[in-house]
């Protein structure tokens, strides 16, 4: 029986528009992108069997292209429709961090980075370039590693700082493992960008380590 058989009070679709999106399950959100199954299930069945295989809702949504379109019932054009909607995730936050300084609202920050480093399987390394009232001039992706560390360079973040004319910097990087305690390595990297940068007057406000769904303030620790 297609989905559109079921009772109204049972479709994933009408029960979001009377209820809310938080009423309905991780599996009927995921069947509502899906929208139809493979012959012989429905986008709820085939949301559920993605969830097993993968684990779990972060599973589905952070499974590289080759290997969800694999999975029957879905190709190139859901994946990409899938990637769409997560950037338009990434860029809602993207959008509350630019709308005024950056340090009145933390939570926003934290928000954003996350979305964006979270998922990534090598450690990737940002700069939040800032004016002199605090507000986002950009946010840059500036080194890509391995799972082991990423190879940070002073000298391209002062130049990169240089270029935009920001008058401070937040920098912010992921651990793949998920666990968002600061390395020795962390500590050491911060010490020397910090160092550098107050050479031609920017400040470092701040070290993020982006973990497992949380974040981790160097400069909370007194680290920065």
């Amino acid at each position: 029986m297609q989905i559109r058989d079921w009772p109204p009070t049972e479709r994933p679709r009408e029960k979001l528009l009377q209820f809310g999106s938080g009423a309905l399950s991780e599996a009927e959100l995921l069947a509502i992108w899906l929208r139809h199954g493979p012959a012989g299930m429905s986008a709820l069945d085939l949301a559920r069997a993605l969830l097993g295989r993968f684990g779990s809702l972060r599973g589905v949504l952070a499974a590289e292209r080759h290997v969800l379109c694999r999975e029957r019932g879905v190709g190139p054009v859901r994946w990409a429709e899938l990637q769409a909607a997560l950037e338009l995730v990434r860029r809602h936050h993207l959008e509350r961090l630019q709308s005024g300084p950056v340090l009145a609202s933390p939570r926003a920050a934290r928000d954003y980075l996350i979305a964006r480093l979270r998922d990534r399987d090598h450690e990737v390394f940002c700069c939040l370039f800032l004016d002199s009232r605090h507000r986002l001039i950009a946010c840059e992706e500036l080194f890509r590693g391995t799972v082991d560390g990423a190879s940070v360079h002073p000298r391209e973040v002062v130049k990169q700082a240089l270029a935009r004319n920001a008058a401070a910097l937040i920098l912010a990087h992921n651990h793949p493992s998920g666990v968002a305690e600061p390395s020795q390595a962390d500590e050491i990297i911060t010490a020397r960008l910090r160092d550098a940068l107050a050479l031609v007057e920017i400040r470092l406000l701040d070290h993020l380590v982006v973990g497992d769904g949380n974040c981790t303030s160097l400069a909370e620790r007194g680290l920065v």
